[in-house]
């Protein structure tokens, strides 16, 4: 269903009836529901039925919702029914390779609550980008509309976030796409894609989808409310144009598979040109993981028959007159032809350089790339390149702090899981590993593709999404110990001598964050699932305290903010109870969010370094 059809159908219902909407939605869920050729028949009543007429799979418009009781359209039985469908997610401008949406991905104001969704494979029409909604135009001045428009959507997430998951109803989720709805009228694709996106990790907390991340829900909340203060940002444009390149010779890094909680599915292969530049190939369409390994297998744009998937584990291409955009993404076209040509390994130039970079240093590119606007973040900006060995207590990277590895999807049906316990279950095995930071979890990064010495003597190599391992690619011990200095076969440094487990307090065990932090974090998140009213009942004096006794002041600042924000209800000089403020408690709760995920990555670098990690942050 399109946005604007459930934020319509609750507009014409008039006050009396829209308390009773969420009481409706709930016995409509359970009847009986008919399917015909153009779409499907509800039947609210023994008396009463509502048609669903869909276009491309979706309720397009208002007219496509039809309820025949003589109240219609402002009528209960249609609201309630428009208010059940999930909500269709459009591709504001996406193109293939897009990664947005998921919810088990981190999720910081700069960026989840940002990006926009996948559109098209990287097989269509080489798109030299398209005209904004609205005639938006980056850095333009904010005229009376867009501002109405920000405004509005200001007023909707805050309503939503004073409310919380469970106070949130129907009336606040239309509110929020009626929002949307008035913001991409305005030419604001960005936040109004970000304002449907909370609209539907809402519905996924309503209907108790397994999918529904509470973390993911507070960065969407966050990243808008801050999206909407800075109208020079939230006028950006969603679509990434793309333009005609010369010859781009290509060198396979890894292929990841993609899929979003908001529908689609596919596969990106991320690539190597010779200047050092990381390019992405990609198919992602409306789909499961089902279609996620499907796409794995997808020809490489420009006729040559080389798979997806075969580019990622170590061949190379040549391709003329490829479609690329400036972040990185190569599209396809008429124009583009392609070519097989030899790859290089993990250990060969001039792939063996990414591992070169000490792994702090890495680091800290990942999060500086984090922080800039979505819309010019170069492909490949939060991937680490990092060597080291398997042991008893995680993953010791050389040169840096030892991390635990952990699956970006714990799907079934995708291999990533298992492959990752796998790979730890072999103390002693030197890996060299791509993966993505989590800047909350400083104890573990997100393992993507992995290399390492097999039974043989021969390397291995294996996309961790894709591939499925099982004992016999993995030797039961490491590679035989060498002197110090020494490498393996797969360009990994070899210990001296087996490893120890070490214990909680030892300088390899994994990096944490203060437990201060994370229950500041976690009061974050209590204020998003509970509302303003949970928020100020919750609330102690000793928090602030336990931030203040490990040094973070400017935590407990923030987080007795919060607390007074949530609990001010003052009194006039009558003694009458004021209004509350809505605005300061988001104000105050957006603060306390920032600091929180600012403080983390701060905390974060420090860990990563060889030197003594420090507590000052403020």
């Amino acid at each position: 269903m399109a946005p604007e059809v459930a934020a319509g159908a609750l507009e014409l219902l008039p006050t009396r009836l829209r308390k009773r909407v969420d009481g409706a939605a709930a016995k409509a869920a359970g009847r009986p529901v008919e399917p015909f050729p153009d779409g499907v028949l509800v039947r609210v009543t023994e008396e009463t039925t509502v048609t669903l007429r869909l276009t491309a799979g979706i309720v397009a418009t208002e007219a496509d919702a039809v309820c025949d009781c003589l109240l219609a359209p402002a009528c209960l039985h249609r609201a309630a029914v428009l208010s059940l469908a999930p909500l269709a997610m459009e591709p504001v401008g996406g193109r293939s390779g897009d990664r947005s949406g998921d919810p088990d991905e981190k999720q910081r104001p700069t960026e989840e609550s940002v990006a926009t969704e996948p559109g098209a494979t990287g097989h269509g029409a080489a798109g030299h980008g398209a005209a904004e909604p609205g005639g938006a135009v980056t850095g333009a001045e904010p005229d009376a509309r867009v501002t109405v428009a920000l405004r509005g959507l200001r007023d909707a997430v805050t309503a939503v976030l004073v409310a919380g998951v469970t106070g949130t109803g129907a009336v606040q989720r239309a509110e929020l796409l009626h929002a949307a709805h008035s913001a991409r009228l305005a030419g604001l694709p960005r936040p109004a894609a970000a304002a449907v996106r909370i609209a539907r990790r809402l519905d996924e907390a309503r209907t108790g989808d397994p999918a529904f991340r509470l973390a993911a829900l507070s960065g969407e909340l966050a990243g808008l409310l801050d999206l909407v203060r800075r109208p020079a940002e939230a006028l950006a444009p969603a679509r990434r144009g793309y333009r005609q390149s010369g010859p781009l010779r290509l060198y396979g890094l890894f292929t990841e598979p993609v899929v979003t909680a908001s529908g689609y599915a596919g596969a990106t292969t991320y690539a190597l040109a010779p200047d050092g530049t990381l390019r992405t190939v990609s198919d992602i369409a409306p789909g499961g993981p089902g279609r996620a390994l499907q796409a794995s297998g997808t020809p490489v744009p420009g006729g040559c028959a080389l798979a997806l998937r075969e580019l990622g584990d170590g061949a190379g291409a040549i391709l003329t007159s490829p479609a690329v955009s400036a972040d990185g993404r190569i599209g396809g076209g008429g124009q583009v032809r392609s070519v097989r040509a030899a790859g290089a390994g993990w250990q060969d130039p001039p792939l063996a350089d990414r591992w070169e970079r000490p792994p702090a240093e890495q680091l800290a590119a990942a999060l500086a790339w984090a922080a800039e606007p979505a819309d010019t973040r170069a492909v490949g900006g939060d991937l680490l390149f990092l060597a080291g060995t398997v042991t008893a207590t995680g993953f010791a990277v050389t040169g840096g702090p030892t991390l635990r590895l952990s699956a970006p999807d714990e799907r079934p049906e995708l291999p990533w899981a298992e492959n990752v316990a796998l790979l730890m279950a072999r103390p002693g095995l030197a890996l060299r590993l791509i993966a993505r930071v989590l800047p909350d979890r400083p104890d573990r990064v997100h393992a993507l593709a992995a290399r390492w010495t097999g039974h043989d003597g021969e390397p291995v190599r294996a996309d961790l999404g894709l591939r499925r391992l099982n004992r016999s690619h993995i030797p039961p011990v490491g590679p035989p110990v060498r002197e110090a200095g020494a490498t393996d076969t797969a360009g990994s440094p070899t210990p001296v001598s087996p490893p120890e487990p070490s214990s909680p307090s030892s300088p390899s065990s994994p990096p944490a964050l203060p437990v201060e932090l994370d229950l500041l974090r976690r009061t974050v998140e209590r204020a998003v699932a509970g509302g303003r009213a949970v928020t100020a009942a919750a609330a102690d004096g000793e928090l602030p305290r336990r931030l203040r006794a490990v040094g973070l002041t400017t935590g407990a600042r923030l987080a007795e903010a919060l607390t007074e924000a949530a609990a001010d209800r003052r009194h006039d000089a009558l003694g009458r109870l004021l209004p509350a403020d809505p605005e300061g408690f988001a104000l105050a709760w957006l603060a306390a969010a920032v600091y929180s995920g600012a403080a983390a990555e701060s905390l974060l670098l420090a860990a990563w370094k060889p030197a003594v990690i420090s507590s000052e942050v403020n």
